[in-house]
This record gives structure tokens, sequence and C-alpha cells, in this order.
């Protein structure tokens, strides 16, 4: 089952996905970034166009939670 978490910063808009079977993604604004395969956790980096560096992790033990930095600050997702 995919998870897709969501960000908006800047005028960007950063999704962060995980899928059991197709991997883990970053995309900043429809634009594919990082790509991994990976069973437990993932660390995905990025960069906006402003220089800006993006980096997310996913991974967890009973849920798959993903906790995304722009330049060392982190950033909440947006509401579902």
């Amino acid at each position: 089952m995919a998870k897709t978490w969501t960000y908006k910063y800047g005028g960007n808009t950063i999704e962060v996905k995980n899928s059991v079977f197709s991997g883990e993604e970053l995309r900043v604004n429809g634009r594919l970034q990082n790509k991994q395969v990976n069973l437990l956790s993932a660390q995905l980096t990025g960069k906006l166009d402003s220089g800006e560096e993006i980096k997310a992790n996913i991974g967890g033990t009973w849920t798959i939670k993903c906790r995304l930095f722009i330049d060392h600050v982190l950033q909440e997702p947006l509401p579902k």
C-alpha cells in the first residue's frame, strides 16, 4: 500500500511517496528528484530551485512516518 505526504514550502509542492512495490520517491513540483527501494527505512535528498536542501526520512516500527527537513528545519505536512 502506498502512502504520500505533501508539503507546501515557498510556492513549491513537495511530495514524498512510500510504496511497498515501487519504493520511495521525492518529487518537487512534480519532478522526480530521488528514488530508492528499501524495506524498512529510507533517506531521500533533493534541492529546491532556490538552492535550499531537502532531506526526507521515512520509516517506523508500526506505522510509516515521514520527516521532511528543508535546510535542516523540520516541516509539517499538509493536513489530509
